[in-house]
């Protein structure tokens, strides 16, 4: 069996980059001495710093702790039996995680200068002399709880603001997805309005002109009829288009009824039963909140289908006098929290966008085996 020495050897190469420094407010100081008398004395003078003491008895015990948890500062006697405090000290400067913690010395007889040197070289900041004087003690202890104090503060800081970049490349990600759709759905805009007014000049023009033709002009006739078919053809794509963008079925019946419709094919399509309650109406919702609900809807249902492998979807949509909220609640496996966080799900990233457009909100919630809640929340007004 490995001695706690060659433990500590065997971690000497552990990366830099592990835990360093406690989240904790509060600092742990090590105090070693195997005079029992000399550890609770130190104990008794360092009680009101308000630190956590612990105390070793051994140089192997002191390892035991340095392996176990890290110091703000280590009170370390330097005439011990077996291992002693230089050798202690060695071990501890040659741990990654632990060369930088401080190490006092304290020792009942002044050291030669021979001994200070080896002390100061395996890596010791300071000697303190038996007896010892409580207020010298203190102060020094107290310099090194306040340094462990403001790295343990730095730490985090670098922390954070590791994870605000991270959080930013992950917005600058969604804006350009964003970006990019918005662009698709501008030239959808265009043709639809450009090119679908000029396919109808063009077909008015085509009737005068069949008009005007003689009866036995049966190619340019024939030739006409043909263009005739083609404009009807083009215009069916431009109005396809057109309701990418806005059904139809909103402006017809309104949203209330459109989800109710949508909810009832969904459940013909599938299989999968549908319960759903809505309002009587949707009044105070423009044509731009009720096209993003309505799509947002869409999209959950499409990803029940092809993801969830549920048997039921409740919908429910209320709307009082400043908020629409719309839930839709499956009964399937339930997203997982790796794909909540995903940035590369289109689909999920374009209800965010839809609902950010507006200063909504959008809360998914799955639980493994009992299903998975979206709630959108549009503000009927902008904020």
């Amino acid at each position: 069996m490995l001695s706690v020495v060659d433990a500590l050897r065997d971690q000497t190469g552990s990366p830099a980059g592990e835990n360093t420094m406690s989240g904790s407010s509060v600092a742990s100081i090590l105090i070693v001495d195997d005079d029992r008398r000399n550890l609770m004395a130190l104990q008794e003078l360092l009680q009101g710093l308000g630190q956590n003491l612990v105390l070793a008895d051994s140089g192997e015990e002191a390892l035991r702790c340095v392996l176990k948890q890290e110091f703000a500062v280590i009170l370390l006697d330097v005439r011990m039996p077996g291992v002693d405090g230089f050798e202690t000290a060695r071990l501890i400067r040659e741990r990654q995680r632990s060369r930088h913690t401080p190490v006092i010395f304290v020792t009942a007889a002044p050291e030669d200068v021979a001994s200070m040197f080896r002390g100061y070289e395996v890596g010791a900041v300071d000697y303190i002399v038996k007896p010892l004087i409580p207020e010298v003690l203190k102060s020094k202890v107290a310099v090194f709880i306040e340094l462990y104090a403001k790295n343990a503060a730095l730490v985090r800081e670098i922390a954070e603001h590791e994870q605000t970049g991270a959080r930013l490349r992950e917005s600058e990600e969604n804006l350009r997805a964003l970006t990019a759709r918005l662009r698709s759905v501008r030239i959808a805009r265009e043709i639809h309005d450009e090119l679908g007014q000029a396919l109808t000049g063009l077909k008015m023009d085509l009737t005068w002109l069949s008009g005007k033709l003689p009866a036995d002009e049966k190619p340019l006739l024939k030739k006409i009829k043909s263009m005739f078919r083609l404009i009807d053809e083009t215009i069916r794509s431009v109005r396809k288009i057109a309701s990418g963008l806005r059904p139809d079925l909103l402006d017809e019946v309104g949203l209330a009824a459109a989800i109710g419709w949508q909810a009832r094919d969904f459940q013909l399509r599938t299989g999968i039963r549908c319960n759903v309650t809505l309002p009587p109406d949707s009044d105070g919702l423009d044509q731009e909140r009720s096209t993003a609900v309505f799509r947002i809807f869409q999209e959950v249902l499409t990803n029940v289908a092809r993801h969830a492998n549920a048997t039921r979807v409740d919908v429910f949509m209320r709307q009082d006098a400043d908020t629409l909220t719309l839930e839709v609640q499956d009964n399937g496996r339930g997203i997982t929290a790796a794909e909540m966080r995903g940035s590369k799900s289109l689909g999920l990233l374009g209800m965010r966008e839809r609902v950010l457009l507006f200063s909504g909100k959008l809360d998914i919630n799955g639980s493994r085996g009992r299903g998975t809640q979206v709630t959108v929340s549009l503000p009927l007004r902008s904020k």
